[in-house]
């Protein structure tokens, strides 16, 4: 694949073997690399890069499915995100953190997924991680197969609490929304789209007709039998979606003459089919994009550096084997570009941090980044529902436990009173299959239930405090400045309401954000309301 590739993450890569040949393959245009320990079973990710890996960790996600599922196994995984930092020269702004995850997987159709409380919390970890990346003043790339469609509550999290742009929908905000199934691309109103169109315009990685992977066992069947099998690229494809995503953000710096990050090219990748297999090379189709650096005081053709990023997952064993025996396994790539004028898309301003956010102070922060109150409303709904499963749960488990402590003492007192060896086998028998599995849910109900209402209670907190900050911030700024401040700095009506568009396109959005802030600031209603919050934080511990 050209260029050459310069960063790669793996999803799904389960074992150390398989990791050592993709490696063996890729090594002599990728030596470095990370193989990421995590759960019983492994957490399946990886990242391999052309630059060295200068700090590397593997962080949990607190609410990762329950053991009770062994047959989806997502706990028993350990799933979370696999996070590297590379310098790609000197200075804060050469330096890049990636941030490779694979979220919860959506077992049943939503809005009666069980598990989508679980992918929400995920995505606000992954959304932190990155917004201290760019805090750090580093360039942050996210990536991986988040399961997740653009319409959901996790892809609103991730786009408006971290400084991050969904590199897709930034050259195809037209896109679509989910499958055309769903019910939030049925309410746009449009038809149903070809494969072609599909892949092209709303980048769906997922559930392609396409992709041998998703056909049913007949198709499958006759494919591994030998029979040629093709698709018309023109069939409609009502159920593709895209569930793989980069999300990129710029790192915040001082200078005056930092390189600026913009959007360039977009693509789905890997669509072909394995030469003597004849198979998809993943149930998963690959995303791929180009991100160009333009350094406005330099123009050399040494000074702008174009890197490619693309997600890839790999499914079953079957697939991985096909994808390691593929020349490449393309997620980042990274070439010169001799053009500083090539066509680019900026990422908006509102996704750029001003230099204020990566040095937070008492005196000069950005406004706070939010979504509409309903959202953390419909969040909130969301916790308390799954935590009333969660009690129902533990308290049938702890039922079990103690029906089966009183069973299995009636079994061995029968066995005292019975006279037959067959009856008293039977007894035992019965009272230690019971016991075993009593003792199995006590455990359950008691330890795991216990942590994960612990978790999900810290979850609940974090978006309350993130839904009062946002009605209190939108109040007061009203009361202060006379008009409505969005929280993601996209849009100082607050100044346009006034009169001063002038002083909006003078100073730029920064200055006047900031301005704006430092108002709400010293106003005594916000000093009233953050006094009663760290009261009652403070009351709280």
């Amino acid at each position: 694949m050209v260029p050459t590739p310069q960063i790669v993450g793996l999803q799904e890569c389960w074992t150390q073997e398989d990791y050592l040949s993709i490696r063996k393959q890729t090594r002599h245009i990728l030596p470095y690399g990370k193989f990421y320990y995590s759960g019983i079973f492994g957490g399946g990710l990886a990242i391999l890069s052309n630059w060295p890996i200068i700090e590397s960790n593997m962080v949990r996600y607190p609410l990762n499915g329950r053991p009770t599922a062994f047959f989806r196994g997502d706990w028993f995984v350990g799933k979370g995100v696999a996070c590297a930092t590379i310098r790609l020269g000197p200075g804060r702004e050469n330096v890049v953190e990636i941030f490779n995850t694979h979220l919860h997987a959506p077992y049943e159709r939503e809005p009666n997924d069980s598990y989508m409380c679980h992918r929400t919390a995920q995505a606000w970890e992954i959304a932190r991680l990155m917004r201290g990346a760019v805090e750090r003043g580093h360039t942050v790339i996210g990536l991986g197969d988040f399961n997740m469609v653009p319409s959901s509550l996790a892809h609103q999290l991730i786009t408006t609490h971290a400084p991050v742009q969904d590199v897709w929908r930034v050259l195809h905000p037209e896109s679509s929304l989910g499958a055309a199934s769903q019910p939030a691309e049925r309410e746009r109103g449009r038809d149903v789209p070809s494969a072609r169109y599909s892949l092209q315009e709303n980048g769906a990685t997922c559930d392609s007709v396409l992709n041998t992977w998703r056909w049913n066992q007949q198709q499958q069947k006759a494919l591994f039998r030998g029979d040629v099998i093709s698709v018309d690229p023109l069939t409609s494809d009502p159920r593709a979606k895209r569930l793989d995503y980069i999300f990129f953000g710029n790192g915040s710096s001082p200078l005056p003459d930092s390189p600026q990050w913009r959007v360039q090219s977009a693509k789905v990748g890997m669509t072909g089919r394995h030469p003597d297999l004849n198979c998809s090379l993943s149930d998963h189709f690959s995303v791929e994009a180009t991100i160009s650096r333009l350094a406005e005081s330099q123009t050399s053709n040494s000074d702008t550096l174009t890197n490619r990023f693309s997600a890839q997952e790999q499914t079953n064993d079957a697939a991985l084997r096909v994808l390691t025996n593929a020349s490449l396994h393309p997620t980042l790539y990274t070439s010169y570009n001799p053009s500083p004028t090539s066509s680019v898309l900026p990422l908006p301003y509102a996704r750029t941090p001003s230099p204020a956010y990566q040095i937070p102070s008492q005196s000069s922060l950005p406004s706070p980044p939010s979504l509409p109150s309903q959202i953390y409303g419909e969040i909130l709904s969301l916790i308390a529902t799954y935590k009333d499963r969660e009690y129902r749960q533990r308290r049938l488990r702890l039922s079990h436990f103690v029906a089966s402590v009183i069973v299995s003492v009636t079994c061995f007192v029968g066995v005292w009173w019975s006279n037959r060896a067959g009856v008293s086998f039977m007894l035992v028998f019965i009272s230690t299959l019971n016991f075993g599995a009593g003792v199995i849910d006590g455990l359950i109900g008691g330890l795991f239930v216990g942590s994960e209402l612990r978790a999900l209670k810290e979850f609940e907190w974090e978006i309350e405090n993130a839904k009062a900050m946002a009605e209190d911030f939108k109040h007061i700024t009203e009361s202060v400045v006379g008009g409505r401040v969005l929280g993601n700095g996209n849009e100082l009506q607050a100044e346009r309401v006034k009169g001063n568009q002038s002083l909006v396109d003078e100073k730029g959005g920064g200055e006047v954000e900031k301005e704006l802030w430092e108002k709400v600031r010293a106003s005594e209603e916000y000093s009233g309301k953050e006094n009663m919050r760290r009261g009652h934080a403070a009351m709280t511990l």
